[in-house]
């Protein structure tokens, strides 16, 4: 199986996860200079105009970078669209996303469309769908995406409760083609652990919390820094959909972390973005793997970083 153009020869195999809130046009172009692919939800862009200008601001920038570093690995954007009745802006974003030619669309919840999938593939565009079950992967491939992202158990955000390895074990019997996996990734090692398993890329999100590019608070920064996996609460309260959340955002919120109610999930709901919004300002999601972060780089330190590890690793390995 060769994986598709727009995922070859990055600087790392290391897909960046759209995060809510945290992922702006800062963190993103960071991302695509260190030469992994860089991604944010369409729903962060708001009001929906603002879309249309990020992506032109981005592309721009990113094109300037890679003409002024010829021999440089410029990683691709990736757009996250949430495939939900509830979200009204979905047709507008992904109408935008079609204009820009965006190579990579991320798609969540539920499996997308066959005129969304028809409209990224006309231009040659690949969508990658995010599951958490078997069962949500082969309705996804049944619609017709390119690739899967696998949320196993200890991701940030909405998160699966499988282990990886029956995650990935399972779907690799029956699909061949490119699969990301998330889920506590924070170092190369577990990055290389990842392809070991039979995944293509690690979809690493937690990390990029705390480095100095994502747009979130600096008392979320410092959470995530302070925080161990003990610290991480998994809940479908705030979304309708079970997700890890630090514990210390609860607490400030008023709730005892210990006992939340369970959440209606079919009152689940995106609108234009500012109610979900609301819930990832003030209840912080993150993954298991927080306890192994403890400083906050830029993400270009972050992403030498990870090489630098990935390659110990194959060569610890290698000498076995």
């Amino acid at each position: 199986m060769s994986l598709p153009t727009v995922l070859q020869n990055l600087s790392l195999p290391v897909i960046a996860s759209p995060m809510f809130i945290a992922s702006g046009p800062a963190l993103v172009a960071a991302q695509c200079k260190a030469g992994i692919v860089g991604s944010f939800p369409a729903l962060n862009a708001r009001p929906a105009e603002l879309l249309d200008t990020w992506l032109t601001d981005l592309q721009r920038e990113l094109a300037e970078y890679k003409a002024a570093n010829p021999s440089a690995i410029v990683g691709p954007i990736a757009v996250n669209q949430i495939v939900h009745a509830s979200n009204a802006r979905l047709e507008h974003d992904v109408e935008v996303c079609v204009k820009h030619q965006v190579p990579i669309i991320i798609s969540s919840l539920r499996a997308p469309p066959k005129e969304m999938l028809d409209a990224v593939h006309s231009y040659g565009g690949i969508v990658l769908h995010d599951v958490v079950s078997i069962r949500h992967a082969h309705k996804a491939l049944e619609a017709g995406v390119d690739g899967l992202i696998l949320v196993a158990a200890g991701a940030g955000g909405h998160a699966g409760a499988l282990s990886p390895f029956a995650l990935v074990g399972e779907v690799r019997k029956f699909f061949n083609g490119p699969i990301a996996l998330s889920g506590s990734i924070a170092t190369g090692d577990a990055i290389l652990a990842a392809q070991a398993m039979g995944a293509d890329f690690a979809y690493i999100g937690s990390r990029w919390l705390a480095t100095q590019e994502s747009n979130v608070s600096d008392d979320y920064r410092d959470a995530i820094v302070e925080s161990s996996a003990a610290d991480v609460v998994y809940t479908n309260l705030f979304t309708g959909v079970h997700g890890n959340y630090l514990k210390k955002s609860i607490v400030n919120a008023g709730l005892d972390p210990d006992a939340l109610p369970e959440s209606d999930k079919s009152k689940m709901s995106f609108g234009d973005g500012s109610s979900k919004a609301k819930a990832w300002r003030d209840i912080w999601g993150a993954g298991q793997g927080v306890g192994l972060m403890d400083d906050v780089p830029t993400t270009a330190e972050m992403v030498e970083r990870l090489k630098r590890e990935y390659e110990a690793a194959r060569a610890r390995l290698s000498l076995r």
